[in-house]
């Protein structure tokens, strides 16, 4: 199958692949600013370190996030780059 593939084809995958990086990107992003905000409230409102569980637990999320995405095989902008190279490896590939 992967001697009939066209150039439309492997663009459409990477950019597919691409869209899944940066939707990891920013729930990665999400998950700083968000856990920051929290440890910010316990910080100042004092008791118990209940931060660390949403921060431990969205974690591990996160780092399942991370590898599904980033284990599975820039001059307009990040995404325009990030497709350019993907579709360059992709080539190469198949």
């Amino acid at each position: 199958m992967k001697d009939s593939w066209t150039d439309g084809d492997i663009e459409q995958r990477a950019r597919r692949r691409v869209d899944r990086k940066l939707g990891f990107y920013v729930h990665a992003l999400v998950y700083v600013l968000v856990n920051l905000g929290l440890f910010g409230i316990n910080h100042f409102t004092g008791g118990p370190r209940w931060h660390l569980m949403p921060l431990m637990g969205w974690g591990i999320g996160l780092a399942v996030h991370g590898i599904v995405v980033l284990a599975t095989g820039s001059g307009v902008g990040l995404r325009e780059r990030m497709v350019a190279a993907e579709l360059e490896r992709m080539k190469r590939e198949y």
